[in-house]
């Protein structure tokens, strides 16, 4: 089975407009049978989006129709491909009864959901911290150094992993190493590697998949997937469920770098 199972539509804000029906015209003629759109979630209404243009996610408003839309293409294609309609849902510490509370709304409407950390609180701030270079550089200054910056990262991708989210919790944890995203770019090395042993035991533990996603690959301060290929094998290794993830914000980036991940999957 050839699954793709981290799309974005162009319900995202900050992605494309390309039609949902190109997408799933690629991903049969490049022989995949199971993809997953997963959209950007509305993030809390009380939450101040910390982006330039605060486009972290749809809008409520927008919500109905990416779901509709999603779930009319699964019914059209249905003997052709199957298409799960999902949702990535954003951790944000300090924010957990509004997500659970909003997952317990949602989730019967839902086939499929990443849980994925984008956004860090350092010095009483929240930072986007996979946004830009500088954005990286402001989140080190108010963690305190650029390693501070990872461990609250991966501190807070273990509170999400033990987060009481209810019953429509999602099963799979996002790009679990996306903190790696400006590696190149700050220019320091950071041993992090227990922590994300550590991290893949956690969601061993708690049944959790791992989205293998290769979206990294294609960023030039990072030229990696998240996570590296070693840790992709570690997870196998546990016996943790993989499912790539193209991360795809437009119909060229869909299924991109699966030829790289693909020996790691079986």
């Amino acid at each position: 089975m050839r699954r793709d199972g981290h799309i974005h539509t162009k319900f995202c804000p900050h992605g494309t407009k390309d039609a949902t029906q190109l997408y799933i015209e690629k991903a049969i003629k490049s022989g995949f049978t199971d993809i997953s759109f997963t959209e950007h979630a509305p993030l809390p209404g009380n939450f101040t989006d910390p982006t330039p243009d605060q486009d972290s996610g749809m809008s409520m408003e927008q919500l109905t129709p990416y779901l509709h839309e999603i779930t009319h293409f699964k019914n059209v294609y249905k003997n052709d491909i199957r298409i799960r309609v999902g949702l990535e849902v954003d951790f944000i510490s300090g924010y957990e009864k509004e997500t659970r509370s909003f997952l317990d709304d949602i989730g019967p409407a839902l086939d499929d959901a990443i849980l994925s950390v984008h956004f860090l609180k350092a010095d009483n701030r929240y930072f986007c911290a996979d946004y830009s270079k500088d954005v990286f550089t402001e989140l080190a200054a108010a963690s305190g150094s650029v390693e501070a910056a990872y461990k609250l990262y991966y501190d807070t991708v273990e509170a999400s992993i033990h987060a009481d989210l209810g019953q429509f919790k999602p099963k799979r944890i996002g790009h679990p190493t996306l903190i790696h995203k400006f590696q190149l770019a700050h220019g320091e090395k950071v041993d992090d590697s227990a922590q994300i042993h550590y991290i893949l035991q956690l969601m061993k533990k708690a049944g959790l998949e791992l989205d293998v996603n290769g979206a990294g690959f294609s960023k030039l301060d990072c030229l990696e997937p998240y996570p590296p290929l070693s840790f992709i094998g570690y997870a196998k290794y546990l016996g943790i469920p993989l499912v790539f993830g193209s991360d795809a914000h437009n119909v060229n980036g869909l299924h991109k770098h699966y030829d790289k991940i693909y020996t790691y999957l079986s």
